[in-house]
């Protein structure tokens, strides 16, 4: 007769402290970072050469007839063709017969050729009202991991493929929108770190003014403000791979800015920090000069997100469906109005005493995105945020799918990513994720534009 098997003991009890002694290294000092870190960056390179050309920068597919016709330019495939046989001088695409591929510059200047020529019934272009600045986007939350990078790229791809004229700002000092992006960032001088300083350096010049008025001690310009007093939005501003997506990237010592920011407060109490992003946005013209702009921030209400949040027209919070975010993104709301709020009343006790009106910070619109969202896992859970989240929330849920896992390990968007390479099924569906989320956003966009228009109109009468 056989004897029962014993259970196996878990694998932490009976270990022998002698022998896990024996395979510990040395102890580690400070260079073995460097090391580290040497190595990550290498591998960091390599990896991200998966998404880009053999010279080892990042190249925009093409886009075929079928994907032109079914997402792009709602126009028939054998309407193209006729359009582009009968009209030799607009782009006519690579490829024999009706199998033509064509650049996104191409794309764009399809749709201006059918806004102008086409049906007046059909959204050739996306709507953009005249005279009125772009919509500024910040993607935020406080924890990590909930697809705040790839909703902002997927957003700002979306938006491109729409005809839009994009901006992407990343503040994350890890630079993950950056390598996205493909962005090559030297230095804290190609990110929005002059920008702030120039933002301080400002307010310094317009309190010395003041100061020499009143024969008071002047508060000195080191170098580095000196040097940011010259920065210009075409210094960090970037072209990328796509024709109508520009950038301002991130590389690791942005991180300083969140050092540095408060010292400079410290040094004139009277600078709002919190605006030195917008005051770039308004007073350097880059408003004029897009039709949406996103910012990526980093995982931390830290003075940099508190900029990006000031700055934004519309706030999207993105969260996975669980607890633990659910629990984050509360708590990350309330912060936002600890911050804010006693931002305003700091600010308005010295605006009621100088007899100047009141600040109040406000949003077009604020709307929380579940991403990641598995239906079969997490319906009860995402049923339950959205009680309790009500009108902040979007209605659509991001499910996560096999086409976003694939693209992200070539460090490319969906939207980069050729359809051949799956099964079609597969990428309709997959980047119907992502349509839909876009969809919802544009609603949005489209909505508040709308919104000012028409309070542009009853203001001139």
């Amino acid at each position: 007769m056989n004897k029962p098997t014993q259970p196996s003991l878990p694998p932490y009890l009976n270990l022998d402290p002698k022998a896990a002694a024996s395979r510990l290294p040395d102890p580690i000092g400070t260079q073995r970072f460097a090391k580290a870190a040497a190595f990550c960056a290498k591998g960091r390179d390599d990896l991200a050469r998966r998404g880009y050309a053999p010279d080892g920068e990042k190249r925009l597919r093409r886009f075929s007839t079928w994907e032109i016709t079914r997402y792009l330019i709602p126009v028939a495939p054998a309407h193209l063709r006729r359009v582009l046989k009968a009209n030799p001088d607009l782009p006519q695409g690579e490829g024999e017969g009706g199998s033509k591929w064509f650049t996104l510059e191409e794309v764009l200047a399809l749709r201006q050729y059918f806004a102008n020529e086409g049906v007046s019934t059909k959204e050739y272009l996306p709507y953009r009202p005249e005279g009125l600045p772009a919509k500024v986007v910040s993607v935020a939350n406080f924890k990590g991991g909930v697809g705040k990078t790839s909703t902002a790229a997927h957003l700002a791809m979306s938006a491109a493929l729409d005809g839009y004229k994009v901006l992407v700002i990343d503040l994350d000092s890890q630079g993950s929108m950056t390598s996205i992006l493909g962005g090559k960032v030297a230095d804290e001088w190609q990110t929005v770190f002059p920008l702030i300083a120039k933002d301080y350096a400002r307010a310094v010049q317009q309190e010395n003014t003041v100061r020499v008025a009143a024969d008071q001690p002047e508060i000195l310009l080191d170098e580095t403000l000196r040097e940011a007093l010259t920065t210009l939005p075409q210094d960090v501003i970037q072209k990328t791979h796509w024709p109508n997506i520009d950038l301002i990237g991130a590389q690791l010592n942005l991180y300083w800015a969140e050092f540095q920011i408060p010292v400079w407060r410290m040094g004139l109490r009277s600078w709002p920090l919190w605006d030195g992003l917008t005051n770039f946005l308004n007073d350097d013209g880059v408003l004029e000069e897009y039709d949406v702009i996103f910012l990526d921030t980093p995982p931390a209400l830290g003075y940099l997100t508190i900029n990006a949040l000031a700055a934004a027209d519309i706030l999207l919070v993105p969260l996975g469906a669980s607890f633990l975010e659910f629990d984050s993104t509360g708590r990350f709301f309330d912060m936002l109005y600890s911050t804010f709020a006693s931002i305003e009343d700091g600010e308005n006790a010295a605006q009621r005493a100088a007899g100047l009106p009141e600040m109040k910070f406000e949003w077009d619109v604020v709307r929380a995105i579940i991403t990641r969202f598995d239906a079969s896992q997490q319906t009860d859970m995402a049923n339950v945020i959205q009680a309790y989240f009500g009108d902040f929330m979007n209605a659509y849920r991001q499910d996560y799918t096999a086409l976003v896992g694939q693209a992200g390990e070539q460090v490319n968007g969906i939207y980069e990513a050729d359809y051949r390479e799956f099964n079609r099924e597969t990428y309709v569906r997959g980047r119907e994720t992502f349509d839909r989320t876009y969809a919802e956003f544009k609603e949005l966009l489209i909505g508040c534009w709308w919104r000012d228009a028409q309070m542009e109109e009853q203001a001139n009468g």
